[in-house]
């Protein structure tokens, strides 16, 4: 059966990225965390101090795009692709508040947008993957055989990023958690280039009162559905 392009784009903290990693594992397909190489960016100019107290250059940001390599490779624990950057797995580190701050202001330059969508695209190109993200079914794979946009209540969200964090070690307040996403929704759905929105053929997905179990079940359907047709 041919291979089909699945996209999934959302605000942040859905779980997005846990039912991309699902679908994909079912299907056999290649997981990308399309948002793990925009926050990988910005690990880069956080660690080159290209970010400093806050602000930045959009320039230098521009230039270091040449000295960054990102890659994925697969964790042989869950079998799930994991950020590498300049050779070095950094999946946990990207993952922390402070890049979560500036991920969204970074993203926004399209400069680095050009960049990292072309990479996912090339990514993509032979089709079998799974790509999460803000811009995946608008602008990256906008022919993509399934789209789905998947949203939740704020509230929510905000509860489920404080346990993923939590859990992870890194404590975090509610309140700035809660600051945190509402901040990244309005940047992201109020950038000039290629901003967060529902494509008109996405299937929707609110996903507030649904476990993970019942939202893969309801992608893993459209999913052979879409593959079938």
């Amino acid at each position: 059966m041919p291979k089909i392009t699945i996209a999934i784009d959302g605000y942040s903290s859905c779980g997005k990225s846990t039912i991309a990693k699902g679908l994909a594992l079912k299907l056999g397909y290649i997981y990308i965390d399309s948002g793990a190489m925009y926050r990988a960016v910005t690990l880069y100019c956080i660690q080159n101090n290209i970010i400093k107290n806050g602000i930045f250059n959009e320039q230098q940001v521009l230039d270091s795009m040449n000295h960054i390599h990102l890659e994925f490779s697969v964790n042989p624990s869950t079998h799930v692709s994991e950020i590498v950057l300049n050779g070095k797995n950094v999946e946990k580190e990207i993952r922390g508040l402070q890049v979560a701050d500036y991920v969204s202001p970074i993203s926004a330059l399209k400069g680095v947008r050009g960049k990292i969508v072309t990479l996912q695209r090339e990514f993509g190109k032979n089709k079998g993957i799974v790509m999460d993200g803000r811009d995946i079914g608008t602008n990256v794979f906008p022919d993509a055989e399934l789209k789905i946009f998947m949203t939740a209540d704020e509230t929510i969200r905000s509860q489920r990023r404080w346990k993923e964090l939590s859990e992870k070690g890194l404590h975090v307040s509610a309140e700035e958690i809660r600051k945190n996403l509402s901040q990244r929704d309005y940047d992201d759905t109020h950038r000039q280039h290629n901003p967060l929105t529902q494509a008109k053929d996405a299937v929707l997905l609110d996903n507030s009162s649904m476990s993970i179990n019942d939202q893969l079940d309801f992608v893993l359907k459209l999913a052979k559905e879409r593959k079938a047709n």
